[in-house]
């Protein structure tokens, strides 16, 4: 049983752990728990895996009356994570963050079934910490994470992330082929995770002139919220270098393309970041819980691996900070070779490897 999501950076990695203990153990059953009305419902039945959903969701900021049923929704995703748990009967369970994991994790572990948390970020949040004190096993992505769980648990494994996403070698011209884009023009991409990034997105817009005139070309994925706004202001400008992308699908060829990228600070982007090798300016998500965007972004920046720039100085600095670096090819290349350094492969093979361990025990 695999338990969590609410975004890409929490479906894809469950997802690679499936498909890796898969590959070792093909007769495996597996059942996804997720969070009712999230995008897990729909990505991971399209990969091939059963789902069910609770009804829980997290506190809604700036609303007293949204956040009335909370409690009652925590208490009824209570009870159907234990019934789950109890007619699927897993051998383990596995948690990877996001608000359905906690209520199937607790329920696994009162029931007595082995658990493994899967922690993505530098800075842990409090439900993990506290269900990491009956877990048999807590496989994380940096080192130092004896500040916050039991030293004899933990296994650091990196995170895991699409094999297909990460194999770059070759794709460039048909990264650049596929976005419409030329080969004699320097290219950047900007991605604010699957859900877009608002604070990236208004700092990609008031750059837009600028990146105009230097002949800059974009790779703009916006989330749909901001894509109608972005599409007007590329139709002002006459921007036809300028891509725009709800989503993209094809992240393999957006790295390819790219000679910068821009993006948030969640766990799963950089750790794909180092493995693709590319530089990159970070824009940690402010609200994040435990800012633990920030956290992850100074795990790079503080070994010369990133560029950090605040979300509230997007705006204003965004633009000449791409600018800069694109003219520095020293700099490129020092930013390249720093975070190749911190990259982990076969992340998900290792923890396959602890979901069967931990299974057969």
């Amino acid at each position: 049983m695999i338990s969590g999501g609410g975004t890409g950076g929490h479906i894809f990695p469950a997802i690679a752990i499936a498909q890796a203990v898969r590959e070792r153990e093909p007769e495996t059953r597996f059942l996804f728990v997720g969070a009712e009305g999230k995008m897990e419902m729909q990505k991971v039945p399209a990969a091939g895996f059963a789902i069910e959903g609770l009804p829980i969701r997290g506190y809604q900021r700036g609303s007293i009356v949204r956040n009335l049923g909370l409690p009652w929704r925590l208490v009824r995703s209570m009870l159907k994570a234990r019934a789950l748990v109890r007619g699927f009967k897993p051998h383990v369970a596995v948690g990877v963050g996001g608000y359905a994991s906690g209520p199937v994790l607790a329920a696994a572990q009162r029931m007595g079934v082995p658990t493994l948390i899967q922690e993505q970020n530098s800075f842990p949040g409090k439900t993990n910490i506290h269900l990491a004190k009956r877990a048999q096993r807590i496989c994380v992505a940096y080192a130092g994470m004896e500040k916050y769980f039991p030293k004899e648990r933990i296994l650091l494994t990196g995170n895991p992330v699409r094999s297909d996403t990460v194999k770059l070698t070759g794709k460039r011209p048909r990264g650049l082929e596929h976005f419409g884009l030329r080969e004699d023009a320097p290219t950047v991409f900007i991605t604010g995770g699957s859900l877009g990034a608002r604070g990236i997105n208004r700092g990609v817009e008031a750059a837009l002139p600028l990146w105009r005139r230097e002949g800059l070309q974009v790779i703009w994925q916006t989330g749909t919220p901001y894509l109608k706004q972005a599409k007007e202001a590329l139709a002002r400008l006459g921007y036809d270098d300028c891509k725009v992308h709800e989503f993209v699908d094809r992240m393999d060829l957006a790295y390819a393309a790219a000679d910068l990228v821009v993006a948030r600070a969640g766990a799963i982007s950089v750790s794909e970041l180092c493995l693709v090798q590319k530089p990159v300016i970070l824009v940690p998500l402010p609200t994040a819980a435990e800012d633990h965007q920030t956290h992850n972004a100074r795990a790079l920046t503080d070994r010369g691996a990133a560029v950090l720039l605040r979300d509230a100085d997007a705006v204003e600095q965004l633009g000449e900070q791409v600018i800069t670096l694109l003219r520095d090819q020293q700099a490129l290349e020092r930013l390249r070779l720093a975070i190749a350094g911190l990259a982990t492969h076969d992340a998900a093979q290792a923890i396959a490897a602890e979901v069967i361990r931990l299974a057969r025990r």
